[in-house]
């Protein structure tokens, strides 16, 4: 099993906190680390110093570190044009040695597409579609050829399918809850199908279907890892747990599933629950980077005891 750490940094990291909450989780032995893609805080907070933007950040840390893989948990299809991010990613994958992973969705807060003046069309589903089918195409046109693309939302006409990622696949990663169109489209384009922020059950209903819809697709099912998200939050003494539940306003006595929170052997207990049901990644969220304490002791007391 894998372990990323998960980050919001639309909550309030600059680029030195992410790197320096990168360069631990490398040093830490996390497998990969992921950021949301968001301009604009959640909540309450007010954000500051301010956003950063995703693959910004990422082309930074591909320099600054260097084993540990980096992605988005995901972009969104509206902020950037298809060709314009398979080139980004690209040249970020190439930076890093090849240790780049693509997550990519639809799109979903509509007052940060209202803040920043971005489009926030209906059809967001058909662009998803389209970019994922332009992006992959472009990484696997022969470097030399050109690609071409006519849809609803974007058309390309002759482009150069440069620069080629130093992976031979970047992984892709498309995730959600619908019962359908969504594991549609990670059993024809993605190479991890994932699934957050839900309970022990719907995660086993998820992970069943997108596996019955991969064997509809002519997919085998196996080639498709299963990841699951979860807000992290671990402590090996109460007080020290509730005051970091109180920071991101969850009610440390709730019995809600669909998160990780607990004592390292309670969380860690969950994660094998997650295993049992087929997840082969497990994405660690965290939203307070200056708190390396815990990211040490998500890595101490809970994923070594599950190597």
């Amino acid at each position: 099993m894998q372990f990323c750490a998960f980050t919001e940094p639309q909550q309030g990291a600059d680029y030195e906190t992410q790197r320096a909450h990168a360069g631990r989780a490398e040093a830490l032995g996390f497998d990969g680390w992921f950021r949301s893609d968001h301009y604009h805080v959640m909540g309450d907070g007010d954000g500051l110093p301010g956003p950063t933007d995703a693959w910004t950040t990422l082309a930074g840390l591909a320099r600054d570190t260097s084993r540990i893989r980096l992605g988005t948990l995901v972009s969104s299809a509206t902020f950037r044009v298809p060709a314009i991010l398979a080139i980004q990613v690209a040249q970020v994958d190439q930076m890093s040695g090849g240790r780049v992973e693509l997550g990519l969705g639809t799109g979903w807060f509509e007052k940060e597409h209202a803040a920043y003046g971005i489009p926030f069309p209906s059809a967001r589903f058909g662009m998803l579609e389209e970019q994922l089918a332009i992006v992959t195409g472009l990484w696997a046109t022969p470097a030399g050829a050109t690609y071409s693309f006519a849809g609803d939302h974007y058309e390309l006409q002759n482009a150069p399918a440069l620069p080629k990622p130093a992976q031979p696949q970047i992984p892709v990663i498309v995730g959600g809850g619908g019962p359908r169109r969504t594991p549609q489209l990670a059993a024809r384009y993605a190479t991890e199908f994932n699934i957050g922020f839900v309970d022990e059950a719907t995660v086993a209903e998820k992970f069943a279907n997108v596996v019955r819809i991969c064997q509809e697709e002519g997919r085998d099912p196996s080639t498709l890892r299963l990841s699951v998200a979860l807000p992290t939050i671990v402590a090996d003494d109460e007080a020290t747990l509730r005051r970091r539940c109180l920071a991101r306003d969850i009610d440390p006595d709730s019995s809600h599933d669909a998160r990780l929170v607990g004592t390292p052997t309670q969380v860690a207990a969950k994660i094998e629950r997650l295993r049992d049901l087929g997840a082969s990644r497990i994405y660690l969220q965290t939203v307070d980077m200056t708190d390396l304490d815990h990211l040490d002791l998500i890595a101490h007391d809970v994923i070594a005891r599950l190597r």
